[in-house]
C-alpha cells in the first residue's frame, strides 16, 4: 500500500512539472506572438499616417513600445535582446526599428529567450515584414 501512494505522489509531480513547464511555454509563445503584432501594428501606423514609426525595445527593463503610449513588460524570467542599425539605438540598453511610410523598416531581430528555447522576432528591412521563428539553442 505504501509503495502505491508512492507510486502516485511520484506520478503526481510529474503531471504537476510537465503542465507547470507547458503554462510557462505557451506564455512565452503568447508573447512573442504580442511582440509580433505589436511591430505589424507600428508598420501599419507608418503606413497610414505618412510617417516613420518607431518601436523600442528596452533590455534592461525588459519591455518594448511601439504606437501605443506605453511601455508592454514581458513575462518574468524571459530574456530579450536586440540586434538593429547602431544608429537606432538611443542608448546603451535601449534598440530600435523604424518602420517608413512605404512599409519598409530599418530591419531587425529581437530575440526571446527561456532556457534553451529562443523565439526570434525577424523584421524585414526592404518589406517590413514580421516572422516568428522557434528555435532551440544547441548544448
Amino acid at each position: 500500500m505504501l509503495a502505491v501512494i508512492l507510486l502516485i505522489g511520484i506520478a503526481a509531480a510529474a503531471v504537476a512539472f510537465s503542465v507547470n513547464q507547458g503554462l510557462a511555454s505557451a506564455r512565452i509563445n503568447a508573447a512573442s506572438a504580442e511582440l509580433a503584432g505589436a511591430l505589424r501594428a507600428t508598420r501599419a501606423q507608418a503606413i497610414v499616417r505618412g510617417q516613420t514609426q518607431n518601436f523600442d525595445v528596452d533590455t534592461r527593463a525588459d519591455t518594448y513600445r511601439g504606437v501605443k503610449p506605453h511601455d508592454v513588460a514581458l513575462p518574468k524570467g524571459l530574456r530579450v535582446s536586440i540586434t538593429s542599425a547602431k544608429e537606432d539605438q538611443p542608448n546603451d540598453h535601449t534598440g530600435r526599428i523604424r518602420f517608413f511610410p512605404d512599409g519598409s523598416s530599418t530591419g531587425g531581430r529581437i530575440t526571446l529567450q527561456s532556457g534553451r528555447r529562443q523565439w526570434h522576432v525577424n523584421v524585414s528591412w526592404l518589406t517590413g515584414d514580421v516572422r516568428v521563428v522557434d528555435t532551440v539553442v544547441p548544448r
